[in-house]
């Protein structure tokens, strides 16, 4: 399990800088958009301003999402009930795990 711990921090350290790096792209986009008086909706040369905030909006929520379900996996580890199915209650597959480190269930209740 220490293996199994060190790959989920790993993969934790690896999101916080990944959702780190996403807020200063938002905001910087934020920030543009303040400064600028552009018509970017009828602008012919490239996408929106509004395309790249909802862009990186849904990108840093994909990226929240997965930190908050390597926290709960760190969890589970911590209260012992890391790699059981949390609806059948049976082992979750090293395979599984291997592929998904974060999984909840097994394959058959996923």
């Amino acid at each position: 399990m220490d293996s199994v711990a060190s790959a989920l921090s790993r993969r934790r350290s690896a999101l916080l800088a990944e959702v780190a790096a996403l807020e200063a792209d938002l905001r910087s986009v934020f920030e543009a958009s303040r400064e600028s008086n552009a018509d970017d909706e009828h602008d012919p040369e490239g996408s929106t301003i509004a395309y790249e905030r909802a862009q990186l909006t849904a990108v840093l929520t994909s990226a929240r999402l997965r930190l908050a379900e390597v926290d709960d996996a760190l969890s589970r580890l911590s209260a012992g009930t890391y790699g059981v199915c949390a609806v059948c209650g049976q082992p979750i597959p090293a395979e599984r795990l291997l592929a998904r480190p974060s999984a909840r269930t097994c394959v058959a209740c996923a």
